[in-house]
């Protein structure tokens, strides 16, 4: 800052004797303010205010460079020691709490000064980043009234639109501003941000491409590295990425948010805003890896302040962007099972943000994960009751979370205060279907009579009413109410001349007002194919008699243009495999080799060896075998009694076998299958007996 022109205070003899005169002070000071040197401008400023306490000048320069060199805590202190001077530093102390993100600070510094452009646009900044909308618009609307043409002023006040959700507005500012078809690609930029706010996706992505190539041209003509302009353009990157999101492409956004991410090249609030969006695209997939991204820009602060944002990123994201970060950090940890952290991130996310909704849906999402249905019933109740004019997104969770539990009752009711969606048929629906699992048949009733009348007097209810009305009519006919169905049907076939109504109304009048059947029975058309069937003889016949075989089932007719097509195609040569030889085909292949060995019907399994091992003497062997043989030629009852008594453990796995086997047939027959193996063994032992 270049010092006033004005009669400096005379030094006194010993000061001029020891330092340079004040003259030369100020011209060197001006010299290097113009060369843009800070740390040389407080140097020499506190060599003037040495010789000439209380320089109005020489401490503006000083303030100024500091805040220049960020030193804003050196700013605000030669501020405060300057406070017994009749110096106004107030904009300069705002401007420093400003700096320092202490806002409220900085708006109460501000009160009362004259409204300047300097100190309105600082005054919207300030505005901006507490997300009072309303109020930074109305600061840049006085603003323009000072004609200020600055591009960056420009932007800002279609940023502010944008934020304050008034996107529709600025088509009507940026012709206003004279900047409809601008060269400034932060200008452009910020429409596009406009076109996104109104889900204009498609003309989104063209006005992104065009500020992108308009910032590159720029940036190049003032002779940015390539480094530069990709850090300088990221913003718009990741604002494409998102509108490509948003349009179902959601690889090619990964692709770019990675390539944001990886390059490193990026401010701190792009990378944050990349690192939000790349993991809600990934659905709840690599939990533990999304968590570690985000605790790289969330961490603990102190008792005033329980969580913050590193890299600066509390001055450079808005409201609801922090917000976003906080609260998909809680959704990853309750996806991890760390409802202990979530919870203590939720009771912080009240405290910052306790206008905001979405901790409270936050917190039921806590209690729900903890198996504590009702009290998250009871905090989204307790909230909707509080603010029932804002609370649509709180009803909803309720009416679903007590729906999933079972709470049909408390479902209903919230579903049944949304009055904006009140009559729409997946409402509706849900509505009917928890009145009908309560018993509650009058009130699921009303709520379809509602529905119907609501529409009819809609403008665009035509659409609605096809599908609700036949609804109605087939739930009313369902619990009893015939008269009420047919008047819903005749008045749909009266309206919309519905064959699928006619139908419906025939077969309902049949039951009530046979009369009004016969009329509209009338109406419908025959059926093409039915003429030569003679309906008397038919129901004077059994039925359809089964004919076995194909032989005797009469062939369908076949249509010539059928019978042309099929004669149209032309048979292929079949392909056979390099080195077949068609004439001499050879064996063919067995069907069953797809087949395991075990399935194949030449599969045989291999016998086991059921021959006694032959261990000692064997004639011994041999003496037990031919008693066994001579006990076994008894009856029945015998043979279980002697196996048991001389081999007990043979004993109890025959009479399983025997118990197994007599419950599907006769105890005798299992007997004498008993018998049978044990002669075969015996013979077996005879024969080896004779041998030696």
């Amino acid at each position: 800052m270049a010092p006033k022109s004005k009669e400096k205070p005379k030094p006194s003899p010993a000061a001029s004797t020891q330092s340079p005169p004040l003259e030369d002070l100020f011209a060197t000071l001006n010299r290097h303010v113009e060369n843009y040197e800070y740390a040389k401008v407080v140097k020499v400023a506190d060599q003037v205010l040495a010789i000439a306490p209380g320089d109005e000048d020489a401490i503006k320069c000083k303030v100024v460079a500091l805040i220049k060199s960020e030193a804003t805590d050196k700013a605000l202190k030669t501020i405060k020691a300057a406070s017994s001077l009749s110096i106004d530093l107030s904009f300069y102390k705002a401007y420093c709490h400003y700096m320092q993100n202490q806002l409220e600070e900085a708006l109460e510094s501000i009160q009362g000064q004259e409204k300047t452009p300097m100190v309105l646009q600082l005054e919207s900044q300030i505005f901006y980043r507490l997300g009072k909308m309303e109020s930074c618009i109305d600061s840049y609307k006085k603003l323009q009234k000072f004609n200020v043409d600055s591009n960056d002023l420009k932007a800002n006040i279609i940023g502010a639109l944008v934020a304050g959700g008034r996107s529709e507005e600025v088509d009507a500012t940026l012709s206003a501003l004279k900047a409809k078809s601008s060269k400034n690609f932060e200008i452009v930029y910020n429409s596009a941000c406009a076109l996104v706010e109104k889900k204009k996706y498609a003309e989104a992505e063209e006005v992104l491409l065009n500020a992108r190539r308009i910032g590159q041209e720029y940036l190049m003509n003032d002779d940015y590295a390539e480094d530069e302009i990709e850090t300088e353009l990221a913003p718009i990157a990741v604002q494409l990425a998102f509108v490509r999101q948003m349009m179902g492409r959601g690889q090619e956004s990964i692709d770019e948010y990675n390539a944001v991410l990886s390059r490193n090249l990026a401010d701190a609030s792009s990378l944050a805003i990349a690192t939000n969006n790349l993991i809600s695209l990934r659905n709840g997939k690599e939990v533990a890896d999304s968590l570690r991204k985000l605790d790289k820009i969330i961490s603990k602060g102190n008792s005033e302040k329980p969580f913050e944002l590193s890299n600066g990123l509390d001055f450079r994201l808005n409201p609801k962007q922090k917000e976003a970060l906080y609260s998909n950090r809680v959704l990853l940890l309750l996806q991890a099972n760390k409802t202990d952290q979530a919870q203590e991130l939720v009771t912080a996310l009240q405290e910052m943000y306790p206008k905001s909704i979405t901790p409270i849906l936050l917190q039921a999402a806590v209690f729900v994960r903890e198996k504590k249905v009702p009290k998250a019933e009871e905090i989204l109740t307790q909230y909707s009751n509080k603010y029932p004019k804002n609370c649509t997104p709180v009803l909803l969770a309720l009416a679903q979370i007590a729906a999933t539990a079972g709470h049909f009752q408390i479902s209903s009711e919230a579903l049944s205060k949304i009055a904006e969606i009140q009559h729409m048929p997946a409402t509706v629906a849900t509505l009917v279907s928890m009145w009908e699992r309560l018993g509650d048949i009058s009130n699921a009733a009303s709520v379809l009579d509602a529905a119907i009348e609501w529409w009819k007097n809609a403008m665009d209810g035509e659409r609605n009413l096809s599908v609700l009305m036949p609804k109605a009519a087939s739930f009313k006919l369902k619990h009893g109410k015939e008269g009420e169905a047919a008047g819903l049907y005749e008045e749909l076939v009266k309206s919309q001349g519905s064959v699928e109504a006619l139908v419906g109304l025939v077969q309902t009048a049949a039951k009530s007002d046979l009369e009004k059947a016969e009329r509209y029975e009338k109406k419908l058309k025959p059926l093409s194919g039915l003429k030569g069937v003679d309906v008397e003889a038919l129901e004077k016949t059994s039925g359809a008699k089964h004919v076995e075989g194909g032989a005797h089932v009469a062939k369908m007719e076949i249509s010539d243009e059928v019978k042309k097509a099929k004669a149209k195609k032309r048979k292929r040569k079949p392909k056979y495999p390099k080195g077949f030889d068609a004439a001499n085909p050879g064996p063919p292949p067995d069907p069953e080799r797809w087949l395991p060995k075990r399935e194949r019907s030449t599969y045989r399994p291999k016998r086991k060896d059921k021959r006694a091992q032959i261990r000692g003497a064997q004639g011994a062997v041999s003496r037990d075998k031919h008693d066994t043989s001579a006990a076994t030629s008894g009856t029945g009852a015998g043979t279980s009694g002697a196996i048991s008594s001389s081999k007990a453990g043979q004993a109890g796995a025959g009479s399983s076998k025997a118990s197994a086997s007599s419950s599907k047939g006769g105890g005798s027959q299992s007997a004498a299958a008993g018998n049978a193996e044990q002669s075969k063994g015996s013979s077996k032992s005879r024969k080896k007996k004779s041998r030696n």
